[in-house]
């Protein structure tokens, strides 16, 4: 099996629409890069679920993950459409089963659902969702993605837990397609908790950000917990994501991403190479290859600059995908 590649749209999470001033050619631009993959070879693209920026909050454009995705599902043909992740603190658990189940059915069974427990301090707080302990929100996210699992696959789900609970909820349609479950992708590494719930609900698990130790012992520990829930670990898409920033032997990374930087809120070299890693098509090549021996095999990719040029997408898809078909 080939390694499959995903892309994030610039949505201005990144302060990577901050070069466009008015909100509606933003998200023109956003789209603009969605269309262009949806030309080319990438199997998905992604968004994530955010309300403020990083590396700290600002009043720059975000936008809204799931409100985008209904959109660009509609503004696309044939790609995949993800979020890496929503956050089960910002909506409630049936309530995100009900809107995917919704998206689904509006990209014509293009969706990639994906969820995770959340961390952004400042996003929750700011908003109003309190922010519980670490145990709590796993506790918590926990019984969202049996809720979540129960209203794709049962027509009168109930469900009665400490911080949630159903009363046969009517969710119709449940997917794009009758007897087919919107696929669900988990974010996160957890090893008691997060993994396990892969191995029991999950169509894809999302871990290791591009290290190939990390993902080599997630993986491990994935296979473990599919063996104690007697899943089939094959079933499973094993993701991970990447920030490349290219350059080319001898060029100096300082001097190319300046203007970059300069727009991203004047992030300094340091900064933007600790997020983002600056790298030739050589070094590329060899990180995603480490993270596929290491038992990846879905990459989701971050272009930063691709809302002002397209030009690195193409690159990507010529120089790195292109390797790997």
């Amino acid at each position: 099996m080939s390694l499959k590649f995903g892309i994030f749209v610039p949505q201005g999470w990144k302060m990577d629409l901050n070069e466009i001033a008015d909100p509606i050619e933003q998200f023109e631009a956003m789209t603009a890069v969605a269309k262009a993959a949806d030309a080319g070879p990438w199997d998905s693209i992604w968004v994530y679920d955010h309300f403020h920026t990083v590396p700290e909050p600002t009043h720059e454009t975000t936008f809204e993950s799931w409100t985008i995705s209904a959109t660009l599902a509609r503004d696309t043909q044939r790609v995949n459409v993800g979020q890496m992740v929503n956050c089960n603190g910002y909506r409630n658990p049936a309530l995100f089963a009900k809107i995917a189940s919704t998206v689904d059915v509006a990209s014509h069974g293009r969706l990639y659902a994906g969820y995770g427990a959340g961390w952004y301090e400042h996003e929750w707080k700011a908003y109003g969702y309190g922010y519980p302990e670490t145990k709590e929100r796993m506790a918590r996210f926990k019984e969202g993605v049996q809720i979540i699992h129960k209203m794709w696959t049962e027509d009168a789900p109930t469900f009665s837990g400490k911080y949630y609970s159903i009363d046969e909820p009517i969710n119709e349609p449940k997917s794009a397609r009758p007897g087919r479950k919107v696929p669900l992708w988990i974010g996160g590494g957890g090893e008691k908790v997060t993994l396990r719930l892969v191995a029991q609900y999950a169509d894809a698990c999302n871990v290791g950000r591009g290290d190939p130790e990390i993902i080599r012992n997630k993986i491990e520990i994935l296979k473990q917990h599919c063996e104690n829930e007697g899943r089939n670990y094959d079933e499973i898409t094993k993701s991970t994501e990447f920030y490349f920033y290219p350059i080319t032997e001898g060029e100096d990374p300082v001097a190319k991403s300046a203007t970059l930087r300069k727009h991203m809120n004047d992030q300094s070299y340091e900064h933007f190479a600790n997020d983002i890693t600056v790298a030739t098509k050589e070094q590329i090549l060899d990180r995603i290859g480490k993270s596929v021996e290491a038992g990846i095999d879905y990459a989701i990719i971050y272009l930063p600059g691709v809302a002002y040029n397209h030009d690195i997408l193409h690159w990507f898809e010529e120089e790195i995908i292109a390797s790997f078909s």
